[in-house]
């Protein structure tokens, strides 16, 4: 256990000699402005390596980041599993999710990150994440800000992915001094919105997510605060626009190094669980999340959810939306456009005019926006709604249409088409083939349909399949794309499941996701249909006449799956199980569903 030493009471000078460079690129406002700010140009300053007590005699590390003229001010806490070294320089990690400290301070707020037992300077030993002691102690570190003298009592949440996720988390516990929060990129399902995602392990991921964050070197990190402050004013500078673009086109290459690193022996003994042992809920380690507990939440909040994230952090946001008991005219949903950034600073602006218009009333226009705000693809802006599916959608049919030759583009038709059939190759991901294979076998199927008139869509998109193979189980990628006027292809819309896990999971279903029950195997019969039914993700788009919706089916991740330097966040799986033949039998059983608006 690591010796606890006094925290400093005050700012020290040292810590503060170089100022933090403030950085608000990326996108901020979901299509307003706000007509009003509560407070600005407080500056910053730093309260560093500060103590939260937990349970146990255990003290968790914490940075926090204060308006430099004395008073008391809100807190926005954040509450992590990564080392809070690396926050607040401005290094392009992915764990960099805690937006920019100087940002929230200069408009009235303390910026408290803390990180959870066994990490950096914390107490304690690692363990799964999520877990129920972590929750408590998140609970504790929201008290324990609120305490404080540069607090005003007031406590709110913001951050994406891990940071967003853990707000849902104890705000169904009702701390008495939260009240709201701002979650980005977010689950409430751990096991099959991270784990186990349309029924088999999240590989690329969840090694990529140890490797990268969970080694020794990296859980034992430690940068002074001013060296931090030092190396933000060289990459939150101008220099940003020549040194990001060019990280952008490696990002692909510097994630697959990643997951080759070692982490540390308890993380590797949790990814053995997630991989070999933990097939279902009850033998999985990961803890479940809150997804059957939102109906304790009743804080204010906005949930934003980024149409590029794929096999992670996809449904979760939908799910929170549907289930909080939070007053309606209390929670906004923002979908926004397909974007993916190092550091993670989206949204903070929007935030900031959140919480002054919740904690502080200030009239900046907040309480007039739509309560659901989304970004139209082929339209370029966001359109507002009061509730998410769009109450006057029409659900809309477009049936698999068989061709001669699978190699065809095939047609996506308004009316149920004759029977037929179509069959694609499931080949393993890095298996050996012969050279020449992809001549004489195709791996993917396309159906195209092209638009009569402008259309738009906004809602869940569901494939549904009559489905056969010659093996016990495949895998189902399937890839929704618009086709501009031009020929530019832009991804929509991905979801996947394994035939052999097909059992639809209803209780836990949402308006958008179908769920389904992977704890229950049904092998297939060789050459016997079956229906198959997943999600693929929300995906609003406006189709001009004689533009194309374009849907493309594999077995394989790899071969649908754009990647990070163009703006997606998507992760190969290691499937499919077996090399076999797929076919999907057209007809009335075999469509893609979307709501037309």
């Amino acid at each position: 256990m690591k010796k606890a030493t006094t925290p400093p009471s005050k700012p020290r000078f040292w810590d503060n000699l170089i100022p933090l460079r403030a950085d608000s690129t990326g996108h901020q406002l979901a299509g307003w402005q706000p007509a009003a700010k509560a407070m600005q140009g407080l500056g910053c300053q730093i309260l560093a390596d500060q103590r939260v007590p937990v349970e146990g005699g255990m003290q968790l590390a914490a940075d926090v980041y204060l308006p430099k003229p004395a008073g008391r001010y809100p807190a926005i806490l954040v509450f992590g599993a990564y080392t809070k070294e690396l926050h607040s320089a401005g290094i392009p990690a992915g764990t960099n999710e805690v937006g920019c400290p100087p940002v929230f301070t200069e408009r009235g707020y303390a910026h408290v990150i803390v990180t959870r037992r066994g990490m950096g300077q914390s107490d304690g030993a690692f363990d799964v994440f999520f877990n129920e002691q972590e929750i408590r102690d998140h609970e504790a570190a929201i008290a324990w800000a609120a305490a404080q003298p540069w607090c005003n009592g007031e406590v709110v949440m913001f951050g994406t992915s891990y940071y967003g996720c853990v707000q849902a988390n104890v705000a169904v516990r009702r701390p008495a001094a939260l009240k709201a929060f701002f979650t980005h990129e977010m689950c409430t399902d751990y096991f099959r919105h991270i784990v186990m995602y349309g029924g088999t392990p999240n590989t690329e991921f969840l090694s990529l997510w140890l490797g990268s964050n969970f080694t020794d070197a990296v859980m034992r990190l430690r940068i002074a605060p001013l060296v931090r402050a030092a190396i933000s004013q060289v990459l939150n500078s101008g220099l940003k626009k020549i040194w990001q673009p060019r990280l952008r086109k490696q990002i692909r290459k510097i994630m697959v190094t990643f997951t080759k690193k070692t982490p540390a022996l308890a993380a590797r003994q949790v990814f053995a669980n997630w991989l070999i042992d933990g097939k279902t809920r009850a033998t999985n380690r990961m803890p479940a999340g809150p997804s059957e507990q939102l109906g304790n939440i009743d804080v204010p909040f906005v949930v934003v959810q980024n149409e590029a994230m794929w096999n992670l952090h996809q449904f979760g946001s939908f799910d929170l939306w549907q289930h909080a008991s939070t007053p309606r005219n209390k929670q906004w949903l923002i979908i926004g456009q397909a974007t993916y950034s190092l550091p993670a600073y989206e949204w903070q602006q929007e935030a900031l005019a959140f919480f002054d218009h919740i904690l502080r009333g200030t009239p900046n226009g907040y309480a007039e926006q739509p309560r659901v705000r989304y970004w139209v693809e082929g339209a370029g802006r966001f359109e507002g709604a009061e509730d998410f599916p769009l109450p006057a959608a029409t659900r809309k049919r477009f049936y698999l249409t068989a061709s001669a030759d699978d190699r065809d583009l095939h047609e996506l038709a308004e009316n149920a088409p004759s029977e037929g059939t179509n069959s694609w190759a499931a080949v393993p991901l890095g298996a050996t083939t012969t050279g020449g294979f992809d001549e004489v076998v195709n791996q993917t199927l396309v159906y195209r349909w092209t638009a009569p008139q402008d259309m738009a869509f906004a809602g869940p998109v569901t494939a549904a399949l009559s489905f056969s193979c010659n093996e016990i189980d495949s895998h189902v990628v399937a890839r929704l794309s618009h086709v501009s006027a031009t020929g530019v292809e832009t991804l929509l819309s991905m979801g996947m499941m394994r035939p052999a896990r097909r059992r639809i999971d209803e209780r836990r279903s949402t308006a958008c996701e179908i769920a389904l029950d992977t704890d229950v195997a049904e092998p297939l019969v060789p050459g016997e249909a079956v229906a198959l039914k997943f999600s693929l993700t929300p995906a609003p788009v406006r189709v001009r006449r004689g533009e194309q919706l374009r849907l493309a089916i594999a077995s394989r991740t790899d071969l649908l799956r754009s990647d990070q330097s163009h703006d997606h966040a998507h992760f190969d799986c290691q499937v499919p199980p077996y090399f076999s033949r797929n076919t999907i039998h057209c007809g009335a059983d075999s469509y893609v569903e979307l709501d037309a608006v």
